[in-house]
């Protein structure tokens, strides 16, 4: 027993040891209390209080979520208030889609770029919003009180819910904030968030694509980088401060705080830290856990997304109008396409699978050396392993039915959208008509107004819905996916369709498409016009894309069924095993995963070695642009300006020594939407945005890697560089809070003669 006694306690130090220093994303209500003695030890200067407070100003007030809607329950990315007139700096790639859809031939300016020289020159986004963040509570006893072990998964969540509904509408104060409940450490505690936000945001200014996505898909995940990923916009308010829906005579933004911006840059060792909206990580993922992603989920998705881009590419290559439709929907496809192949990668290579499989080890020997914790725990991990197992079994069919079929080509969506008038065209069946004439009348008027109604919306989306869609090339992703979907799924799992497809067309799903594209009313905007003014039941329900759609809706449904029965089952045993975790080391500080809430993670910034004999610097200059440019290649085109600028070294006051720093790496935790985040120093003030990841630790949205994760930053000097001397945006940097330090006076020792 000794023995077992000592092994157990060479496992827990071994594996459950001190945590990094910079590991974590934190909540920064504990700050205080969790973080901030570590936080000085390491360069911090600011108090505690001028990180969060909810009753002065704090850092946490300059700091936003990006959205796209009014009430989010989550952020696709981050950005932070830098100036007094509610001034935005984010990434590019997160302002990406909103540049995209105000570009055409004509004002091309993914090509060209952005730049608002005043006020009245920027440009409203539709959707898009942003949210200040009030403040944040622990909620874990309201939702708990009436939750207890014998009950099942469905009634425990109806007991939760009901709690977080009352909740959330006393916070909103009759709509004036919108509150959000959000679980934390797989169901053990709850913390509710109130946002104020804001729907009015402009575009201000943008980089041409060649400066703000630098290196494209080649550099993506990659180090050393020289993306300038930046872009600007600018919140406005009604006239009297408050949020308000897009209007001529709204007003800037008057923020609580703003960043002030560091001219002094950067050098190994200093402090760090990275304010925003983490999206999702998976740290307390058991062995199972990682296999089932490496072997069951992960390659479809990597099959699925691949053919996707190299179909969308290819014409995107030939076409500039393709090229501006599809460079958003491409961009974030590939983002996720290769985050995927990276992860597997690291995945693999670190043997995250097995140092996991050490973690469950000293668990259950913690678990069995108590019957009572065998009472609660013993069974959670065999749990678990059975509920990955039968997610496996079912989790392909569903990938290839989702992803391939109804979430494959574009035109089994738009034809999606059009089953609620499939409905609404449909005659009523006398039977079910009332008796009397009145009452029958107006049911039968009631119907014709809600096809009036539904016909009118589906009228009114179609500009946007066909705005950036190319039929073409969307007839060779019908054809490709089909194929590919043909290949994978069971025949028994698969659409009626595919065996038509085997029959009438001998197995040539391009022959299909192109029949598909003859015939079908959803290939442009002017043949769906032209039926909904003249709308036809018969020609709808006919219609080729909407067969698919339904057919695949239908499968989907069916094999979403067993995936998520299989998926339910893992969540009692989620929670218990991170519980038995936290019971088994009490003195251990545990960090929750990230969930879209607001999160503080602080670091240094540090080089890394990334293999044997391979040595990475933690910043990168101009002079790689030039090493890197190659003007047959999209990715890696310079613009003459900036090359301009680079050979004459005419980097103004954001150089040092006749250099300018383009990147630089942190030792910061961070994960997707952390994009646009700030990186911030000891002193409170802004020295550049974060805006990936390396390679080398794609594995460190389920293991941090310390050695290996670092956080690419685009220095903020090099982002004043590309709007004042590239872009001439001077109005915008007269608006930013600009520190530098001043040289320390040289000493001089008067010697008395």
């Amino acid at each position: 027993m000794k023995k077992n006694l000592y092994v157990l306690a060479f496992l827990m130090l071994g594996i459950f040891g001190k945590m990094h220093a910079d590991e974590g994303m934190w909540l920064p209500m504990f700050v205080e209390r969790l973080n901030y003695v570590d936080m000085q030890k390491e360069g911090l200067q600011l108090t505690a209080e001028e990180i969060y407070s909810i009753n002065q100003s704090s850092l946490k007030d300059a700091i936003v979520g990006l959205s796209d809607g009014p009430k989010p329950g989550g952020y696709f990315c981050t950005a932070e208030v830098v100036s007094d007139q509610g001034l935005l700096f984010t990434n590019h790639h997160c302002g990406y889609d909103k540049i995209q859809n105000h570009s055409s031939l004509e004002h091309d300016y993914l090509t060209n770029g952005f730049w608002a020289m005043n006020k009245s020159e920027e440009l409203p986004n539709d959707g898009l919003s942003v949210s200040f963040l009030v403040r944040m509570e622990d909620v874990t006893d309201s939702c708990l009180i009436n939750v207890s072990d014998t009950m099942t998964t469905e009634e425990r969540s109806a007991a939760i819910r009901k709690v977080t509904t009352r909740l959330k509408k006393v916070a909103s104060e009759e709509d004036r904030y919108h509150a959000v409940v959000k679980s934390f450490f797989e169901g053990n505690e709850y913390y509710m968030f109130v946002y104020e936000v804001f729907t009015d945001v402009r575009l201000v200014g943008a980089p041409p694509s060649a400066i703000g996505k630098f290196g494209g898909d080649t550099d993506n995940w990659m180090w050393p980088r020289h993306t300038g990923d930046f872009s600007i916009f600018r919140v406005y308010t009604s006239p009297d401060g408050k949020p308000a829906t897009y209007a001529a005579d709204n007003i800037p933004l008057k923020p609580r705080h703003h960043l002030p911006i560091s001219l002094d840059g950067v050098k190994p060792g200093d402090f760090s830290m990275v304010w925003g909206y983490p999206g999702s990580t998976d740290r307390y993922l058991t062995s199972d856990g990682v296999d089932f992603n490496l072997e069951d989920e992960f390659p479809a998705i990597i099959e699925l997304f691949g053919k996707k881009l190299e179909v969308w590419k290819e014409f995107m290559d030939t076409d500039q109008k393709v090229k501006i439709q599809y460079a958003s929907k491409y961009a974030g496809v590939a983002n996720t396409w290769k985050y995927l192949i990276g992860q597997t990668r690291g995945l693999k290579r670190l043997g995250v699978s097995d140092k996991k499989r050490e973690q469950e080890n000293a668990f259950t020997a913690w678990v069995n050396a108590d019957e009572n914790r065998v009472k609660k725990y013993g069974n959670v991990l065999t749990d678990m392993a059975k509920g990955y197992t039968q997610m496996g079994e079912s989790i392909a069919p569903l990938l290839y039915t989702s992803m391939a079929g109804s979430g494959g080509a574009e035109i089994i969506g738009f034809a999606s959208d059009y089953a609620d008038l499939e409905a609404a065209m449909s005659p009523v069946d006398k039977k079910d008509l009332p008796k009397e004439k009145d009452m029958a009348k107006k049911m039968k008027e009631e119907k014709k107004a809600e096809l009036e109604k539904t016909i009118q919306s589906l009228k009114e989306s179609l500009p946007e819905q066909y705005k950036d869609y190319s039929a073409i090339a969307d007839q060779k992703v019908l054809a490709e996916l089909l194929t590919i979907y043909a290949s994978k799924v069971d025949p028994a799992m698969q659409v009626d369709v595919i065996r038509e497809i085997n029959k009438k067309y001998k197995g040539d799903f391009n022959a299909y498409a192109k029949e598909v594209f003859n015939t079908s009313i959803f290939t442009s905007e002017a043949k769906v016009l032209a039926f909904l003014n003249k709308p036809d039941l018969k020609t709808l329900k006919n219609d080729p894309a909407l067969v698919l759609s339904s057919a695949f809706m239908a499968k989907m449904m069916e094999a979403a069924g067993g995936y998520q029965a299989a998926s339910g089952s893992l969540n009692s045993a989620k929670r218990l095993y991170v519980a038995g975790l936290r019971e088994m080391q009490p003195n251990k500080v545990f960090y929750p995963d990230a969930n879209s809430t607001m999160r503080m993670s602080y670091g240094t910034v540090q080089d890394y070695k990334a293999a044997d004999a391979v040595q990475y610097s933690y910043i990168t200059t101009m002079n790689g642009i030039l090493e890197k440019e190659d003007p047959t290649n999209d990715e890696f085109i310079v613009p003459a300006k900036l090359i301009e600028l680079i050979e004459k070294r005419d980097f103004g006051p954001y150089g040092v020594d006749n250099e300018l720093i383009v990147c630089f790496l942190s030792t910061n935790d961070i994960t997707g939407g952390n994009s646009g985040s700030p990186v911030i120093n000891g002193k409170g003030e802004l020295i550049g945005l974060a805006f990936d990841g390396n390679w080398e630790a794609m594995s460190g949205d389920i293991a941090y890697e310390p050695a290996l994760q670092r956080t690419i930053n685009v220095d903020i000097r090099y982002v004043l560089f590309i709007i004042d001397k590239f872009a001439g945006a001077t109005n915008l940097i007269d608006e930013l809070t600009i520190h530098k330090a001043m040289p320390e006076p040289k000493r001089v020792e008067i010697v008395a003669q």
